[in-house]
């Protein structure tokens, strides 16, 4: 793994948005180049902590998902190599590992999530309501419990710093259309079928996750951004998963749960990590790694 990266510099590309972990630049008018860091966020705020290694490890594993799941649907990744879109080897360093060149789509306004369990902002809508997103549940789930079936529970796409809102499927007919809607909902639920079951013959279940999708000039939908990763899932160990409990995971669980330790009004600025936080995170990406790909 290289030296943590909290932030990209390039001067030979054009810096059209830093995310919470993604910086992207411009490169022509077709492509971006999307820059993993080793940035985490969570409670929407980005920490002033890297955690070494995770934005390699979010590339790879985005990379394996993107070329397994093309089948379902086409995906953003572009035939330019990194060194065609940042010839500077110099420049480039950095960036070795952690990057992909994509081709430049018009990314869709929704946050298309889907679960299959019952955890998190899920688990709160079913105890206030019986529901999530508008899909009614049975009576009587208990925490983390598996649902009788995937289901697709939308959510807005917040700018940098706040927060995401859980929508229902008409809210997003209503901002894309009906008919690419539906398509969206049954992309994604047909991408985290496929992935879950995969997952789980290696170990892992796929609690929960989130798909971005962008469509080309011809108007067809691709997958975009990150695909299953520890960031924009939950993993857990099937091995020891049990009903009622929050089970351990192998994302950003591990820094949630010890900054819920902590005096803090999950306002930025957020706090420094200790190093005991930071091994353990790294080490749970890894792994998630190792699992899913065979990669160290």
């Amino acid at each position: 793994m290289s030296q943590p990266l909290l932030q990209s510099h390039l001067t030979s590309l054009p810096l059209i948005h830093r995310g919470k972990v993604r910086d992207l630049y411009a490169v022509g008018e077709d492509h971006l180049l999307i820059v993993t860091t080793d940035r985490i966020s969570a409670f929407d705020v980005i920490l002033p902590t890297p955690i070494p290694g995770k934005g390699e490890v979010l590339t790879k594993i985005s990379e394996f998902w993107f070329r397994k799941l093309e089948h379902i649907v086409p995906n953003q990744l572009a035939d330019m190599s990194l060194a065609e879109a940042v010839p500077d080897a110099a420049e480039r360093a950095p960036l070795e590992g952690r990057s992909l060149v994509v081709k430049r789509l018009k990314a869709l306004p929704i946050e298309a999530v889907v679960r299959g369990y019952l955890i998190g902002s899920g688990w709160k809508d079913y105890q206030k309501t019986g529901q999530v997103c508008g899909n009614p549940l049975p009576a009587g789930l208990q925490l983390a419990d598996r649902l009788p079936q995937p289901i697709y529970t939308p959510s807005t796409k917040a700018a940098v710093g706040d927060h995401d809102e859980n929508v229902d499927f008409d809210y997003t007919a209503e901002l894309v259309g009906p008919e690419l809607a539906a398509q969206v909902r049954q992309t994604a639920l047909a991408l985290y079928k496929a992935a879950a079951e995969y997952a789980l013959e290696r170990g892992i279940i796929i609690a929960d996750t989130k798909f971005e999708f962008g469509l080309d000039d011809e108007g067809v939908l691709h997958l975009i951004d990150e695909a299953l990763t520890p960031d924009s899932s939950r993993f857990w160990p099937a091995d020891t998963y049990r009903p009622g409990i929050s089970p351990p995971s192998f994302d950003k669980q591990f820094v949630r749960d010890y900054l819920e330790t902590l005096d803090w009004n999950k306002q930025a600025p957020g706090p420094e990590l200790p190093p005991e936080v930071v091994q353990k995170t790294t080490e749970k990406y890894r792994e998630a790694l190792l699992r899913l790909t065979g990669a160290s």
